[in-house]
């Protein structure tokens, strides 16, 4: 008996000693076009020399590239590499084209079943969709967008999918919509798209932002009000940031340069110093596509396999965070919605008349082939 309670009470300490799982997963990653090398590209992204744990990918399409509605080849290297997965459907091509997204999620879960449901983040229904279609996006001379209540229809549909498909094993899959930051503000109908919604994606820029000092040495100042903005806005709704970066190359905007120097020191100031590890965060980008013009290239490598990045990619921590930069809770897990990346909820907001953000070029119909990202300067 003494043997047996001995047993007992060491299983017990060690029970004790083990570290309490969290709530819910903290996601890290990129962001990915279609028509690459997935499965290199998340081995990669997961080994890169000075940093660790980026092991989400966000995608922004189901459909693989040259295709009708086949799955995309990124579930199959996710499920190889243990890769987490921001789901994204397309939404600016129209009803068509958008049920071959539906088409494509439904055969990927039938296919992959349960290891490919473990391994989904959440399935973002569109992507700065709204933004495209605004006065702004329209003077930005970007390609078509869609409505608010377009939008919402498309959650309904994907809701409808999760919940019909293989038992529901994946309806209870976070369902929510990308968008800039200023979108979530003042886009015409935007509160429909808030209450149909589990989380908000947030798209946010400091290079684009020419009329608001964008220098580098003001990249955290911009950066915080786009967050805190966003926060303020969309009330208990989740906030995940699935696109922010600088360009390693291109042209000067506005104060904003280029530069592998002054993408490290984003990466170090927003990155460490903000968003890894404490909100859901999807770097633009890993490995950006040729640009020509003079238009910015956002890759923070050459080569897909190469694991060494254009700059160091090291989190220099200090007694008051990453970096020395004040790292208040960001929220609970899975990205939260408190006033993390600088506090006060109040800031003042740059001119959305002057707002150039980032967007994504998708073509017409995702079967003609490769979803390719490039960016436009407006």
């Amino acid at each position: 008996m003494a043997v047996f309670d001995l047993l007992t009470f060491a299983i017990a300490i060690t029970l004790f000693l083990l570290p309490l799982p969290t709530s819910a997963e903290i996601y890290k990653g990129f962001n990915y076009g279609a028509g690459i090398d997935f499965l290199t590209s998340f081995s990669t992204a997961k080994t890169l020399v000075g940093t660790s744990g980026f092991s989400s990918a966000r995608l922004y399409t189901m459909i693989e590239a040259n295709t009708t509605n086949t799955p995309t080849s990124a579930i199959s290297a996710a499920i190889a590499t243990n890769t987490s997965l921001l789901l994204g459907l397309y939404c600016s091509a129209g009803q068509v084209v958008f049920e071959n997204e539906t088409i494509a999620l439904t055969a990927a879960i039938e296919a992959y079943g349960q290891p490919f449901v473990d391994l989904i983040a959440g399935i973002s229904v569109g992507s700065e969709d709204l933004y495209r279609s605004s006065p702004v996006g329209i003077q930005n001379k970007s390609p078509p967008g869609d409505t608010a209540t377009n939008i919402v229809s498309y959650i309904d549909q994907t809701r409808s999918v999760l919940k019909s498909t293989l038992n529901g094993i994946a309806k209870d899959k976070p369902v929510g919509h990308v968008d800039t930051w200023q979108t979530w503000q003042s886009a015409e109908g935007i509160a429909q798209v808030l209450t149909a919604v589990d989380f908000v994606g947030v798209d946010a820029y400091p290079y684009w932002q020419k009329n608001d000092s964008n220098a580098i040495a003001n990249d955290v100042t911009l950066f915080d009000q786009a967050y805190r903005a966003t926060v303020a806005a969309v009330g208990t709704k989740p906030v995940w940031v699935t696109e922010t970066g600088w360009p390693v190359t291109g042209s000067t905007f506005g104060q904003a340069v280029p530069s592998p120097e002054n993408a490290e020191k984003y990466w170090s100031d927003v990155g460490c110093g903000k968003l890894f590890d404490q909100v859901n965060t999807w770097w633009y980008t890993l490995q950006d596509y040729p640009t020509a013009g003079g238009a910015p290239a956002f890759g923070i490598v050459n080569d897909v396999h190469n694991r060494t990045a254009l700059f160091n990619l090291s989190c220099k921590k200090t007694a008051t965070g990453n970096n020395g930069n004040s790292t208040k809770s960001i929220g609970s897990g899975g990205g939260g919605t408190s006033t993390a990346c600088g506090g006060s909820t109040t800031a003042p907001m740059p001119d959305s008349t002057t707002y150039v953000t980032s967007t994504v070029i998708v073509q017409p119909t995702p079967a003609a082939g490769a979803v390719r990202l490039r960016r436009r300067m407006g």
